[in-house]
This record gives C-alpha cells, sequence and structure tokens, in this order.
C-alpha cells in the first residue's frame, strides 16, 4: 500500500520539486496538486489523500484555514496535514496546529527528512522536529497572554499520564519519554493513548496545543 499525498503550495517551482521527489519513492503516490486552501480542500474531497503537505502562506485562503476545513469536512479517514513552513520560528505553525495539522517540516529540510516526516505523519506516531518544536512553540507563547488556570480536565489523568502529556508537549518522542521515565516504550504508548482518550485529543500535535493553552507548561520553563 502506498501512501497518497496532496501538495498544496501556492509557488508552482516548489509544487513541481517536491512532485518530481516523492514520485521517486515507491512508497508514495501523488495524487493532486493545489495552488491554495480551497482548492487543498476540494482535491482532498475528491481524491481522498493520506497525508496533505500544506504551505502556510498562501493568497486567498491560507494553510491554517484550509487545515481547519479539511478537518471540519467530514472526509473519511481524515487526511492527516503536514505544514511546510520556511522560518523555523513562524508564529503560523502554532496556529495550524492549533487547526488540526499533525506535524510540520522546514522548506530547507533534507529529502530524507521529507520522506521520514511524510511516514511519521501518515503513522501519527510523533511530532516532528522535536527541538524545532518546543523553540516555535514557546517562541509563540512567550509573545501570548498571561498563563491561564490550569484545565480542569487535567485532573482526570494519573500523575504518570500528566507527567507524559508534559513531555509529550516539550516535543519529546516515545523513546525519549521511555527513558526519562525508566519505563519501556509500550507503557509510554498506553499512557498517551489513555491520556489522549480523557482529553479527548486526536494526536501528539492537539497535545502540545492543549498543555500550553491551558496552563500547563510555561514557555521557556525547564523539561
Amino acid at each position: 500500500m502506498t501512501i497518497r499525498l496532496l501538495i498544496v503550495d501556492d509557488q508552482e517551482l516548489i509544487r513541481t520539486g517536491l512532485r518530481l521527489f516523492l514520485q521517486t519513492q515507491d512508497a508514495f503516490t501523488v495524487v493532486g496538486e493545489a495552488a491554495d486552501g480551497a482548492e487543498a480542500v476540494a482535491l482532498a474531497r475528491e481524491l481522498r489523500p493520506d497525508v496533505v503537505l500544506m504551505d502556510i502562506r498562501m493568497p486567498h485562503v491560507d494553510g491554517i484555514e484550509a487545515t481547519r476545513r479539511l478537518h471540519a469536512a467530514g472526509i473519511t479517514p481524515p487526511p492527516r496535514v503536514l505544514v511546510l513552513t520556511t522560518f523555523d520560528l513562524d508564529e503560523y505553525v502554532f496556529g495550524a496546529l492549533r487547526a488540526g495539522a499533525a506535524g510540520f517540516l522546514l522548506k530547507d529540510a533534507s529529502r530524507a527528512h521529507l520522506v521520514e516526516a511524510v511516514h511519521v505523519v501518515h503513522d501519527g506516531e510523533a511530532l516532528l522536529s522535536p527541538s524545532i518544536t518546543r523553540r516555535l512553540v514557546e517562541n509563540f507563547a512567550a509573545r501570548a497572554e498571561p498563563r491561564p488556570a490550569p484545565s480542569p480536565l487535567a485532573a482526570e489523568l494519573t500523575p504518570r499520564e500528566h507527567e507524559t502529556l508534559l513531555l509529550v508537549a516539550r516535543g519529546l518522542s516515545n523513546t525519549e519519554i521511555a527513558a526519562r521515565l525508566v519505563v519501556t516504550e509500550a507503557t509510554v504508548k498506553s499512557h498517551v493513548g489513555s491520556m489522549f482518550a480523557k482529553l479527548a485529543l486526536r494526536d501528539r500535535a492537539q497535545a502540545v496545543v492543549f498543555a500550553y493553552e491551558h496552563g500547563l507548561i510555561v514557555a521557556g520553563e525547564a523539561g
């Protein structure tokens, strides 16, 4: 089974470059291209891609709004959105994560990282580039309003699930969390799954947003 991809970018040269490379990979099939967010949503309804490579800054309908529309479109199964951004501290990415994006990748990433990123997002295993994710979210959160009161939903978590949520929000992978907590990766996956269910979260991207928006992490505090 190959991963079906939809490429969304307002620059034709970038779309062409991505398509030419991705088509060389046996695991991928590029099913379509879109020049803005509105076209992306229409094509996603028609073509049912597994992963959408989504630019952020586009005319008419940008990547954030397009991501929001994709998740409200009722497409089954819903496509996973991988945001492509030029800047590693682009606060638009935080908006994209809030809108439902599964992860993000810098446009200057290597081809190997692009291939890995598509697989990771498709599998729903982890956010991409943990160190960049931490810098991105903390940079944005540092400019936001004062820390809100903790969410009452967090009280439903066990102490270990709460600890797992904080580590996920700081961008750690399951392997890194297992090492930090001195448990197996299977145990971490169990904690993550239970935490997602209790907080009604879809994936790790939503966990990052939840932790910052509900006052569980202060920007810049030690991990």
